[in-house]
Parts: C-alpha cells; structure tokens; sequence
C-alpha cells in the first residue's frame, strides 16, 4: 500500500507539500499537479482519521429532514449531496420523522465533532440548536440571526397562484391547506393568495385547518369531509389553490369521488413542482421553488459558516409557474 512518503518521492516534493494538497492548502500549481498525478498512479488513499485529528474536522454535513417520504425533501437532499460533493464533503442522512429526540442524537453527534455542520429542516423546538454553537443553515424555517436561512418566495408564490386561477378564467378561488405552528412557509402561501385577491376584488375563501384538535386527524379525511359538505350540491369553487402539491393530489381524488371533473369543473394549481425522477413531466400545474438553487445556497453557506466566513442571514429565491394537466384556458 502507497505511502504519504512514496507520493512525496515520485512527485519530487517534500512530504509537508503533499500534506498540504491533501489538506486543501494552497501550493505551487506545479507541486500541486505533480502530486495529484503521484496519487492517482500510487492509487494512494489518505488516511481520513488522522486527518480529522489533525484539523479537527470530519468534512462530514448532517442533513435533517422531517420525512423522506415527500417529493419535495426528497429532490432536496439528491441536490444538497451533489453539492456537498463538490466541496469535498460527505453527507450524513438523517430522517427525523418529526421526532425531537431522533433530531438531538444529530445535534450531539455535531457537538463531539462527529460531523462538521447541519442543514436542517425542522419544525422542532429549536433551543438546542441555538444552544449547541454548532454551524447550521436552515432551510423554510427562519431562526432569526442565528443562522443562514433558505427560503423560496412563499407569499410572492401565493400571489402568483392566485393571478394564475384568475388569469384562466375561475371566478371563485379557493386557497386550502394546513399547517403545524412553527411552520411559516405554507402561512405565507395562503397570506400571499389573500393579498392578490384583495388587491384585485377576486371573490375568494380560505380554509385553513390550523386547530390543534383537528391537525390529528388524517387530512384526507379532512378534506373529504370538507369536499362532501361544500362541493356534493354544485361546485362553490372554480379554482383552487393547495399549499403543497400533496394536498393538491389529496383534493384531486376527492373532488372525482364526488364526480367533480378538473380541470373542466374545477381548476387547481399546487405548490411545490418537486419531480420523483430527474425527466418527469409535472402533471399538477403548480408553483415550483427552485429546489437545486436552495441546496445550492444551503451547502454553500454551511461550507462559510464553518469556515468562520461573513454570510447572509436570509436569502429568498425566486419561484415560477409551471403548466401541468390540472388547469386550463377557458
């Protein structure tokens, strides 16, 4: 097996040189070619543990999301691994299902220098996280000036659905969703949808299920109630806005159950436009936030903030409509 001491012989370079490229420390463009090249011949592999004792780091990025089981976290986490790799990180998974205690067993691994940062997105009690003096970036929830935080343009996205619907011809909108308290991002949604028909005398309704009793309840089973006592004598609605695609599928096979056709009947636009794989074509005409820019703001600040560099504090990104099969020109 290639040693540090045969890498620095075959390039002609001292030891300490092939230390530094190793460790990312500028030398020489010369030295530093000649070493790359001694490495890929030798097949010399360094040795990661004496690494991380030396510079105290693991380049290790802990990932915390809520579920997996979302389109949305899913494309996310394809896109912050990409870029993680690029700057010469490894990212570690972590699928809190909502559960607090899972989240801390991350937090701790941070604090005994088991990986180097987080990128969270939690819709926990954030005190440990502010305690624990661990370089994070959040993405959707704002911890003030904590830590860097990633949004999209969640009331300006509700703005534009709600333009869409009336640029296609409904007269009577709808906005519909849920959201737990420490999610802000979907509020903004509805606040946005609100604003848009106020400003421009749209006739519109939201129903916002926000009562703690009822967030227990399946939301299926939610909306099929609230489809049955609104819809089954005549459609009340033309156009409805969801604050997540999810809820706009949710709704979708409601409204056939009770014989509703869309986008004939009823037109609907989600929010989200996250892709299960990389060529798909969105079928639900939604509101996409810019998920590769997000990942991309996420690792980037994370790499700064671990590095002891200035960042901004909040950075909200552009979203944009996208046509799918849910909506059409009247």
């Amino acid at each position: 097996m290639a040693t540090i001491n045969d890498v620095a012989k075959l390039a002609g370079v001292s030891r300490g040189t092939v230390s530094n490229v190793i460790n990312n420390i500028k030398v020489r463009e010369k030295s530093y070619l000649a070493v790359k090249k001694a490495i890929e011949e030798l097949g010399y592999v360094p040795n990661q543990y004496a690494r991380t004792l030396k510079t105290n780091k693991t380049n290790t990025i802990a990932l915390i999301l809520p579920t997996i089981w979302n389109p949305f976290f899913s494309e996310l986490t394809f896109h912050i691994e990409k870029e993680t790799r690029k700057r010469g990180y490894k990212l570690l998974l972590c699928n809190s299902n909502d559960d607090y205690k899972i989240e801390m067993t991350y937090i701790t691994m941070a604090k005994e220098n088991k990986v180097d940062g987080i990128i969270s997105i939690t819709y926990s009690s954030i005190e440990e996280y502010l305690l624990s003096n661990i370089p994070f970036v959040t993405i959707e929830r704002n911890f003030g000036e904590t830590a860097p935080y990633i949004t999209c343009d969640n009331f300006g996205g509700g703005e534009l659905a709600a333009q869409k619907l009336y640029e296609l011809g409904c007269k009577k909108i709808l906005c519909i969703g849920r959201a737990s308290l420490r999610n802000k991002a979907v509020r903004k949604r509805a606040e946005g949808f609100k604003n848009y028909c106020e400003k421009n005398n749209i006739s519109f309704d939201i129903f916002f299920n926000e009562k703690d009793e009822d967030m227990k309840k399946d939301f299926s089973i939610w909306i099929d109630e609230y489809v049955k006592n609104n819809f089954t004598e005549g459609k009340n609605f033309d156009g409805i806005f969801t604050v997540t695609d999810r809820y706009a599928q949710i709704i979708i096979d409601k409204l056939k159950k009770y014989g509703l056709r869309i986008p004939e009947d009823v037109q609907i636009i989600g929010f989200d436009g996250a892709k299960s794989y990389k060529n798909e074509n969105i079928k639900i005409t939604t509101i996409r936030q810019p998920v590769e820019k997000m990942a991309e703001e996420a690792v980037k600040n994370l790499d700064a903030v671990i590095n002891s560099k200035d960042v901004e504090k909040q950075i909200t990104l552009p979203v944009s409509f996208i046509q799918g099969e849910t909506t059409v020109h009247k």
